[in-house]
């Protein structure tokens, strides 16, 4: 079975106020943690990172044997995957896409959404609601409480059969839809995704502040 990374790492970093993706942590850059953590799990054959020149130069990568490519990103999120799909080597028969800004991603919630995509066809690490959810207006004030019942929060990686991510894709850019991850692009094609709930951090940089959090967390 041949299992492809795409790891998004495109971004601007504007709400950081510098480059997140490159900012240290833990002794390595953010995107590093990201692109090893896949480089160590079993069963990857290779992994395409989408982000500028000047970043990934930026990189000390040791991948062992696995191949890596380079690609620029577009302007949206889904521009960017579509480039890292334009990369991928024939033959993929799973295709992970993850976001390079969340470090903390474990080789064992890789395998379990994995194994959850190559059962289902479609498989998404994320995080069930457990606080108290209130809708607010413009100015900040409470107008109603949601009922967080089934409600989860998103995470990556976002794992597909590939043949599936790839009509998704094909469907976004021909009718030039924007989304906002993978499993809003499946939807389109009526594909539904099983989520495989993280116990483990899966934080997301956005903020200076998320460094560190980030860096307790890894502690």
């Amino acid at each position: 079975m041949n299992f492809s990374v795409i790891i998004v790492a495109a971004g601007s970093s504007q709400r950081m106020g510098f480059d997140k993706l490159l900012a240290n942590l833990a002794g390595k850059p953010v995107l590093q943690h990201s692109i090893e953590a896949f480089a160590n799990c079993s069963g990857v054959t290779e992994i395409i990172v989408v982000c500028p020149i000047e970043r990934y130069s930026a990189l000390h990568l040791e991948l062992n044997d696995i191949p890596i490519t380079r690609v620029d990103g577009g302007i949206d999120r889904h521009d960017s995957v579509t480039a890292g799909l334009s990369k991928l080597t024939k033959g993929a028969h799973y295709i992970a896409v993850h976001d390079g800004a969340r470090p903390l991603i474990s080789c064992q919630q890789i395998e379990k959404v994995l194994k959850s995509a190559v059962k289902y066809n479609a498989a998404s690490s994320a995080r069930p609601v457990t606080e108290t959810i209130k809708r607010a207006n413009s100015e900040g004030f409470v107008t109603e409480s949601l009922c967080r019942d089934h409600l989860w929060l998103m995470e990556t990686p976002q794992i597909f059969k590939a043949e599936l991510l790839i009509e998704a894709y094909d469907l976004v850019q021909k009718n030039g839809q924007r989304v906002t991850d993978e499993v809003s692009a499946m939807e389109l094609i009526q594909c539904s995704t099983r989520l495989v709930a993280n116990e483990e951090p899966n934080l997301k940089i956005t903020y200076p502040e998320d460094i560190a959090l980030a860096e307790k967390m890894i502690s």
